[in-house]
């Protein structure tokens, strides 16, 4: 209500953001609170009259209840500028090859699903296949409230330890792959980017054929001459939207360059850049010869491997959150 509030459109629409943000936290809770209160008293009523039906409805309740209590507590601990934003995510195949490759896919499964749980739109903007089998990198854009806050925990280097299914000598393999995270930006960050530094290359998108295949050079490759910071994006038909999409990409790439050189410089938190293999991950999937995914950071671990493969990512996201705090 001050009178000189909307004087600096961009510091407005960030206070308003953020207030937006709190009033979903306290809403959210205000409901939960009221859901309690109503199954207390049907649990009663319940137990008065031995109505084994309402007490399992009341069972089932709680359950939701529980779990809604689980994302509030999530949103509570997600504190930093850009968690409630939509994020892109690109996987790069490391050390190990064809398996590395694999092991890329397999960790795109695994972000698809757990999206899908969310109930988060995924886009993959780009797609590198690899030359026998899996993806050598990929670029996915996740849509909806706090998938950079979620996601932000995955970045880092991930190691897989298994029998490899392309080695006849059924010997085990171990895999990297490196996952880079970046908001998307809004209009209230500027990220200064000059014409000059850029070359833009067009080429022709890539995919399985067949009458819908792209007869036009649709897809943009952005390199950025000062950093060799490379995006592209072949997901739109339209070669203007995948160069607006590109553009996003860089601009997100920058400006989480600039911000892991200021924390060097202020706190060293990030440290030096670490190469895609042994020694640098964040977190390993051992298959064999025991069955174990461990978080280095936070030493959080989970034996059920399959569970967390199919999408299963939250209590490692949350361990992260509690450990960062």
């Amino acid at each position: 209500m001050a009178p000189d509030f909307w004087n600096d459109g961009a510091v407005a629409q960030r206070t308003q953001k953020k207030l937006g943000q709190l009033q979903d936290i306290i809403e959210t809770w205000e409901r939960t609170w009221g859901e309690i209160e109503e199954a207390e008293l049907m649990l009663e009523m319940a137990v008065e009259e031995k109505d084994s039906d309402t007490e399992q409805e009341v069972a089932q309740n709680l359950s939701s209840i529980e779990a809604d209590i689980g994302m509030t507590e999530l949103q509570c601990m997600f504190s930093e500028e850009h968690d409630s934003s939509n994020a892109i995510v690109s996987i790069h195949a490391g050390a190990g090859g064809t398996e590395a490759q694999d092991w890329v896919d397999i960790l795109l499964r695994m972000y698809l699903r757990w999206a899908e749980t969310k109930g988060l739109k995924t886009t993959i903007l780009d797609i590198l296949p690899g030359d026998e089998a899996g993806v050598k990198s990929v670029s996915i854009f996740f849509k909806g409230k706090y998938s950079y806050g979620h996601l932000r925990s995955e970045l880092g280097i991930h190691r897989l330890v298994r029998i490899s299914p392309f080695d006849a000598s059924g010997r085990r393999h171990t895999s990297f792959a490196s996952v880079m995270v970046m908001p998307e930006l809004d209009d209230t960050v500027d990220v200064d980017i000059s014409e000059k530094d850029l070359r833009i290359d067009t080429y022709r998108s890539s995919g399985a054929g067949g009458q819908h295949v792209n007869k036009t050079d649709s897809a943009i490759r952005i390199t950025h001459l000062p950093t060799g910071i490379v995006v592209q994006c072949q997901n739109e038909r339209s070669q203007h939207r995948n160069k607006d999409m590109a553009m996003k990409m860089l601009m997100s790439q920058l400006y989480e360059l600039e911000r892991e050189k200021q924390a060097e410089q202020q706190q060293g938190l990030h440290g030096e850049k670490k190469e895609i293999g042994w020694g640098s991950q964040i977190r390993s999937y051992v298959l064999q010869p025991y069955r174990m995914i461990k978080d280095h950071r936070t030493e959080y671990e989970m034996g059920n491997v399959d569970a967390v493969l199919d999408g299963e990512l939250d209590p490692f996201i949350k361990a992260y959150l509690l450990w960062q705090k």
